[in-house]
């Protein structure tokens, strides 16, 4: 029946010169909290300095028109790697933040994994973003070409 409807619509559309729009899935949808880079190989020789673990990062946005707080929302990698955002972060429309894998002081725009070893492998690795009720929001793969991704 429901094709039988489309059939119809479609078949108007045309007989009066315009076309018929298709819903895409609800899971195309771009998510509220998008992962928009991934600079997995830090510039200049691994060394594990603080300076070179800060320089591999993950880019988080928010695409909604309201501020998100990201309280109990965790980043991770394939190998269970987790950061997890264990108080209140609140993120604006329209805001970015950074998460560095060294250690820093976290602020506004950028918070610190505190690792002291690299999390993001440079041969490849999938980043995945999951919500206060452990909801995937979004993820990011990459190969092992490059030194960074835009998601």
């Amino acid at each position: 029946m429901k094709q039988k409807l489309i059939g119809y619509a479609a078949t108007l559309a045309a007989v009066l010169g315009g076309t018929v729009a298709v819903a895409t899935p609800a899971q195309a949808a771009t998510p509220a909290i998008q992962i928009t880079k991934v600079y997995y190989n830090s510039p200049g020789t691994d060394n594990r300095s603080n300076s070179s673990l800060n320089a591999e990062y993950v880019k988080l946005t928010n695409r909604r028109s309201t501020t998100i707080n990201l309280k109990s929302w965790t980043l991770r990698d394939k190998s269970s790697h987790v950061y997890k955002f264990a108080t209140d972060f609140r993120l604006a429309s329209g805001a970015s933040v950074y998460i560095h894998t060294g250690k820093g002081t976290n602020t506004s725009t950028h918070r610190y994994w505190g690792s002291g070893a690299y999390i993001w492998n440079n041969t490849g690795d999938t980043a995945y973003l999951r919500n206060s009720a452990g909801t995937a929001i979004d993820s990011c793969s990459w190969g092992s070409s490059g030194s960074y991704t835009y998601c």
